[in-house]
């Protein structure tokens, strides 16, 4: 005989297990499918294995979508402060390391611990690894059929996240649940990415990767349109590190990304106002600006003698070279992919859910949460925050 919850939970990630914990606590039976041999291996390796796990300063504004706004009320009704809470709870310490972005001192193992918890508080069962073959609806109840048996449930929730990071586990169970029922969908692609560029028009940088600095990049269309002060990183194959990341959600293929090498100075003034003044050559000054190996690169590059003297310079030549620096215009060809990408933009379309309960509109009881939906947050806390947020408005529906 298949067993009846009240609920079942399929994906036992980030929003997956605060959902059923939160569920499980308010009395209602609740059962986590989860077809991986090790959980929540996702949060297990974020934040370089100490879990950033929300940011302090999270809100609407840190969060790509079709729909703005929806993102809203799940995040009004469980706060940053509320995880924060919860981790003070079971004695996690942790510390800020950057822009409100919360990590776990010891290991992110403390929050997959945690979470464990809550769902033993709540009294959920598991199945796991125990894989979906399908879902389906008869009258109120769902069917689900998987590899250890029959599932009828009052309510499901769809919490199996994106396409990012296939080696982990991940899959497109959500999509293809979604695409089932009728759902219309915000194509997904790969999110806090790094960006790549083809060989031959990389290999003058080749020499720079692992040279790493602070910058301002900014790219997208008018309307979502990206700009951050990170660092940048080049690499073997193109751009990485938190500035690129964060502009990888923005940047639509195809684009030029306009990078600030030297934020703090604005060189066409400085050397031109300058010029009687500077008594260096480029070389000399540009490497005390930047690291010696990319300020050498970006003179050779612009046909700048590194020897040759300021003051000699015209000034024609010296906006031209304040352009290539200050305003670095750079086309990537693509992306890493979702192999190195951090989330999955795009997704179930939320004009399809109830912003109060993530419900899907037209099927009573069928959920969507977390990464699973067209709700993606900037690097640095921000997707786990949304990951707690989506999975207890959903919890607290039921």
């Amino acid at each position: 005989m298949a067993k009846q919850f009240d609920v079942a939970v399929i994906g036992a990630g980030a929003a997956g297990m605060m959902c059923a914990a939160v569920a499980g606590q308010r009395g209602k039976k609740v059962i986590l499918i989860d077809h991986a041999t090790k959980l929540a291996e996702k949060i297990r390796i974020s934040g370089g294995g100490r879990c950033n796990f929300t940011n302090a300063a999270a809100a609407p504004q840190h969060y790509l979508s079709q729909n703005p706004h929806f993102c809203k009320s799940a995040l009004s009704r469980y706060s940053p402060q509320d995880f924060i809470n919860l981790v003070k709870r079971y004695r996690i310490s942790f510390h800020e390391k950057h822009k409100g972005q919360l990590f776990c001192d010891d290991s992110a193992e403390q929050i997959i611990n945690m979470l464990k918890a809550e769902c033993e508080l709540g009294n959920v069962q598991w199945r796991m690894p125990c894989s979906v073959a399908s879902v389906g609806k008869e009258g109120n109840l769902f069917r689900i059929d998987t590899n250890a048996g029959e599932v009828i449930a009052e309510n499901v929730v769809i919490a199996t996240g994106g396409l990012s990071i296939p080696k982990i586990g991940a899959t497109d169970f959500a999509y293809r649940i979604a695409q089932q029922f009728g759902l219309k969908m915000i194509a997904p692609r790969a999110g806090l990415v790094p960006l790549t560029f083809d060989a031959a028009g990389w290999q003058p940088f080749l020499p720079l990767a692992g040279i790493a600095l602070p910058v301002e990049v900014e790219a997208g269309e008018k309307k979502l349109r990206g700009f951050f002060k990170e660092d940048l990183l080049f690499t073997h194959r193109g751009l990485s590190g938190p500035a690129i990341l964060q502009i990888s959600s923005f940047w639509q293929p195809g684009q030029p990304l306009s990078v600030n090498l030297l934020p703090e100075i604005d060189i066409a003034q400085t050397l031109i106002e300058g010029k009687t003044s500077i008594k260096k050559n480029f070389g000399n000054l540009f490497s005390q600006w930047l690291p010696n190996r990319l300020a050498l690169g970006l003179l050779e590059a612009n046909g700048i003698d590194p020897a040759a003297r300021v003051a000699d310079t015209p000034d024609r030549v010296l906006r031209t070279l304040s352009d290539a620096i200050n305003r670095w215009a750079i086309a990537p060809s693509g992306s890493e992919g979702y192999r190195k990408a951090e989330v999955t933009l795009g997704g179930v379309d939320t004009r399809e859910l109830s912003q109060q309960s993530m419900m899907v509109n037209k099927v009573p009881g069928l959920h969507f949460i977390g990464e699973a939906v067209d709700v993606t947050g900037w690097l640095g806390g921000y997707n786990f925050q949304w990951a707690w947020a989506s999975g207890t408005a959903a919890a607290m529906s039921f």
